[in-house]
């Protein structure tokens, strides 16, 4: 089922539950220039959140108009996985840990 245009959701990776949620959308920074998109994920009953960064939409740093936010479960599957590869152990306790996760979340 897609979530296209939510902010958030809840994803099954590998019989795992994963809630999602959009922290904060591409926005502009005087410091940074354009940031990307930051989602949230936490694994139900657990204590770890995990961030993913996503990079600027490209039509952003062309100087065009944004465009609506395209988030599914797919994306966010994938993230799951890249988190989880790199090391996020949900069942751990501590600050939330940041990943850089390319447009489609790998």
């Amino acid at each position: 089922m897609s979530k296209s245009r939510n902010s958030n959701g809840t994803v099954e990776v590998d019989g795992q539950k994963y809630d999602w949620q959009l922290q904060r959308e591409p926005q502009w920074s005087d410091d940074d220039g354009w940031k990307g998109m930051i989602v949230s994920l936490l694994q139900k009953n657990t204590k770890r959140e995990a961030l993913l960064e996503f990079p600027p939409p490209k039509r952003l740093l062309k100087g065009l108009q944004r465009g609506r936010l395209q988030l599914d479960d797919a994306t966010v599957s994938r993230g799951v996985r890249a988190a989880l590869g790199a090391g996020w152990e949900p069942m751990s306790r501590g600050k939330p840990m940041i990943f850089s996760v390319d447009a489609e979340a790998n």
